[in-house]
C-alpha cells in the first residue's frame, strides 16, 4: 500500500462499512510490509526489533477481530484509526532504519530514538480503547495483549558495552578538534561498526545521503548534513575511494561525471560498462585476479591504499596484477560509436615510473634510519613522520622496505626528539591495519611504554596514542594489558597535561573493553584521576571519565571504589544539573552501581535523586530516559520508594 496514501486514510474519519471493513485489512497489509524489512542499521537495530515484535504481537488480537465478523463500533473504528496511524508511524520509521543513512541514523540517534517514543505513545494510546469484550475477544489474546501493552509504558533495554564504544566514538569524532592520526584510528573502527569500509556500503551511503537531502523538510538541518558528508569523505580516503567534493547541494546538483555523456543523459548505459567503483563508463577496463572488472585508474588506486582484496567478492586476490579486458573495451567502443559517446581519453600511464621512484625514494630513508650519523638518523626519522602522516600508500611502502623495526630500534635512542618523531611516526604507520599487526609481531610494545614511562611529554602523548591504535586490535588489548602498560597510562592520566590526559584516556578507554583489563586498570589506581576528571569541568573530560567509570563499575574491585558515598553524591548533582550526555552517562553508571550494591540506591535517594530522575526519565536522551526508568524500576523494586 502507498504510505503516502496510507496516510491520508489514517486522517479521514472511519465511518462508511466499507472502511470499516477495510481497516483491519490494512492494519495487515501494513503488519506485513513492516515484517518484509527483515534488517536494519546497526545503530538502532535492537529497537527496530523489539518495535517489530511489539507489533507482532497484534497479529492474534487483528485475526480474531477479522474471524469474529462483527460489525465495528464507532468506538472501535475509532481505535483501530489510532492503531493504524501507529502502524504508519512505525512503518515510516523502520524503513529509515532500514535503508537510511547510517551516519544519520548513528549521528542523531536522539531524535531517532524520540520518533520510537513517539510511534510508542501512539500505540499506547490505541490500546487503551480497545473494547475487549464489545469485539469478543478470548481471555488469551486479552491477556497477551494488556502485557504487551504494560511493556509499552515502561519500555527498558540494556545497553551493552558495544552501545557504549559506539556513543564514546561518535563524541570523539565530532568534539575533538586535535587533527593527529590518532583521530583517523578512531574512524576506522567507526566505519568498521557502522559496515561502512567497502566500495559497495559507501556506495550505498553516498546514495542514502543524497536521499536524505533530497526529501528535506528542514530535517536533518544543513550543518548536520554537511558533518555527515564530512565524515562519509573519511570513510572514503580510509577505503582509498574518490571522495565527494563541495557540499551536499553542490553534490545533489552535479553533471554527470563524464562531460562527454552530458548530451546523452537518456541513454541507459550497460551494467556491465560501468565501473563497480566509480559507477562510470570505462575507458580501460582490467580484470583482477578473481575475474572482476574495473577501471583501471580505480582499481590501482584501491590497491595502492592497502587492499588486498576484491572490492565486489571481498576474497582475498591471489595476485595484484592487472589484465586488460580488451573484449568489454571493444563493446564499450562499438556501442559509444554507435551511439555517437566520447568516451574519457585515457591518460598516459606514468603510475609506475612514479611509484617505482617513490618506492626508491622511501627504501633510502628507511636505510638512512640505520645511519651512524645522528643528524641523517634525525632526518631520516622526521621524513618518514612526514610520509606517513597523510598519505596511505606510504605508509604501505614504509612497512615494505623495512621501516618500522628499524622506527621501534631507534624508540629505545638516547635522543630524545628522534625517540619522540619515532613513536610518532608508528602513531602514523598503525592507522593501516596490516601494519598493526606487523608492529605488535616486531614486538614494539614493550618498547612504546618504555617511551610512555620514560619520554618527552610530546613522546609520552604520541605513546598513549600510538597504544590506542594498536589495541584496535583485540589480541593487542591483551598484549598491552599483559605487557604493564596499564599503569603508565594511568600515570599520564593523573599527572599530564590535557592533551596527555586525553590521549591517556581514550587508550584506557578502549583498553578496558577487555574485562581483564578492568582489574588491572583498577589495580594501578584509576580510580582516583577519573573521580577528579569527574569534578573538574574545566577539561571538558567528565564524559569519557564517566564512560571509563560504567565499565570499571562491572568490576566487583573497581565498584568496591567508585561506590563511595561522595561519588554517589557527584553522580546525583550531574543527573540534575549536567549537560544532556553528562545526565546520561552519570545515571549510566549509577545503575551499574545500583543493580549488584542496593545501599548505593539508598544513598543516591538520600540525595535526592528521584524527582531528577523522574525529569530524566521524561526528557532526556535516548540513553537517560532507559537508565532513568530502570532506576525506577529498581527503586521501586526494593520498595525504596516513600
Amino acid at each position: 500500500m502507498d504510505e503516502k496514501a496510507s496516510e491520508r486514510e489514517a486522517q479521514e474519519p472511519q465511518r462508511s462499512e466499507a472502511e470499516e471493513k477495510d481497516i483491519i485489512q490494512s492494519l495487515f497489509e501494513i503488519e506485513e510490509a513492516i515484517c518484509a524489512f527483515g534488517d536494519y542499521r546497526r545503530a538502532h537495530k535492537k529497537e527496530c526489533f523489539n518495535l517489530v515484535r511489539r507489533i507482532k504481537l497484534l497479529g492474534p488480537l487483528l485475526e480474531e477481530v477479522r474471524e469474529n465478523g462483527a460489525p465495528l463500533s464507532e468506538k472501535s473504528v475509532a481505535c483501530f484509526g489510532n492503531l493504524k496511524k501507529a502502524f504508519i508511524c512505525a512503518k515510516k520509521l523502520l524503513k529509515t532504519c532500514h535503508n537510511g543513512s547510517k551516519i544519520y541514523l548513528a549521528l542523531d540517534s536522539e531524535g531517532i530514538a524520540a520518533k520510537f517514543r513517539a510511534v510508542y505513545e501512539k500505540l499506547n494510546r490505541a490500546l487503551e480503547t480497545i473494547p475487549y469484550e464489545e469485539l469478543g475477544i478470548s481471555d488469551e489474546v486479552k491477556e497477551q495483549v494488556e502485557l504487551m501493552h504494560s511493556q509499552l509504558k515502561r519500555s527498558k533495554r540494556r545497553t551493552e558495552t558495544q552501545d557504549i564504544e559506539l556513543a564514546m566514538d561518535m563524541m570523539l569524532v565530532f568534539s575533538k578538534k586535535d587533527d593527529r592520526n590518532a583521530d583517523s584510528a578512531i574512524l576506522e573502527r567507526l566505519a568498521n561498526k557502522l559496515e561502512l569500509h567497502t566500495i559497495p556500503e559507501l556506495q550505498e551511503e553516498t546514495n542514502a545521503v543524497k536521499q536524505l537531502v533530497k526529501e528535506g523538510g528542514g530535517w536533518p538541518s544543513p550543518e548536520m548534513i554537511q558533518q555527515i558528508m564530512d565524515v562519509l569523505n573519511k570513510f572514503k580516503q580510509i577505503a582509498g575511494v574518490k571522495e565527494t567534493s563541495g557540499s551536499m547541494e553542490e553534490t545533489e546538483n552535479a553533471s554527470p561525471p563524464n562531460k562527454c555523456l552530458q548530451k546523452c543523459q537518456s541513454l541507459s548505459i550497460p551494467n556491465d560498462f560501468l565501473c563497480p567503483i566509480t559507477l562510470e563508463i570505462m575507458s580501460d577496463p582490467v580484470i583482477v585476479a578473481t575475474g572482476q572488472t574495473y577501471e583501471k585508474t580505480s582499481i590501482q588506486q584501491w590497491l595502492d591504499s592497502g587492499h588486498r582484496t576484491c572490492p565486489i567478492t571481498r576474497q582475498p586476490l591471489a595476485h595484484l596484477s592487472l589484465a586488460p579486458n580488451y573484449a568489454l573495451r571493444n563493446l564499450i567502443t562499438h556501442w559509444c560509436e554507435m551511439y555517437n559517446v566520447e568516451l574519457p581519453k585515457r591518460e598516459a600511464d606514468t603510475s609506475t615510473g612514479s611509484a617505482s621512484q617513490q618506492t626508491q625514494e622511501i627504501s633510502t630513508i628507511v636505510q638512512n634510519l640505520s645511519s651512524s650519523q645522528l643528524e641523517v638518523q634525525r632526518s631520516a626519522v622526521i621524513e618518514i613522520r612526514k610520509l606517513s602522516k597523510e598519505n596511505p600508500d606510504n605508509r604501505i611502502l614504509i612497512a615494505k622496505s623495512g621501516g618500522i623495526p628499524s622506527l621501534i630500534n631507534l624508540l629505545s635512542y638516547p635522543d630524545s626528539r628522534i625517540q619522540e618523531n619515532s613513536v610518532t611516526a608508528l602513531l602514523n604507520l598503525s592507522i593501516d591495519e596490516t601494519n598493526k599487526r606487523i608492529i605488535a609481531k616486531e614486538e614494539a610494545i614493550p618498547a612504546i611504554i618504555e617511551v610512555l614511562k620514560h619520554g618527552s611529554v610530546g613522546a609520552r602523548e604520541n605513546s598513549a596514542a600510538t597504544l590506542f591504535s594498536l589495541s584496535m586490535v583485540d589480541d593487542n588489548k591483551v598484549a598491552i594489558g599483559s605487557l604493564n602498560g596499564i599503569p603508565p597510562l594511568v600515570d599520564l592520566l593523573q599527572n599530564g597535561t590535557v592533551r596527555g590526559k586525553k590521549d591517556a584516556a581514550t587508550a584506557l578507554f578502549n583498553l578496558s573493553l577487555n574485562p581483564v583489563n578492568r582489574g588491572r586498570a583498577v589495580k594501578a589506581g584509576i580510580t582516583k584521576p577519573l573521580l577528579q576528571l569527574v569534578t573538574d569541568k574545566q577539561l571538558g573530560m567528565v564524559d569519557e571519565a564517566l564512560s571509563i567509570l560504567f565499565l570499571l563499575s562491572s568490576n566487583p574491585e573497581g565498584r568496591s571504589e567508585i561506590g563511595q558515598i561522595s561519588f554517589i553524591q557527584t553522580l546525583v548533582e550531574l543527573i540534575k544539573e549536567g549537560t544532556p550526555k553528562n545526565k546520561e552517562c552519570a545515571s549510566a553508571v549509577l545503575l551499574e552501581l545500583a543493580a549488584n550494591h542496593s545501599p548505593h540506591l539508598l544513598a543516591a535517594l538520600q540525595f535526592g535523586v528521584y524527582e531528577h530522575l523522574l525529569e530524566l526519565a521524561k526528557n532526556g536522551t535516548n540513553r537517560a530516559q532507559r537508565k532513568a526508568q530502570s532506576l525506577l524500576h529498581y527503586m521501586s523494586k526494593c520498595e525504596q520508594i516513600p
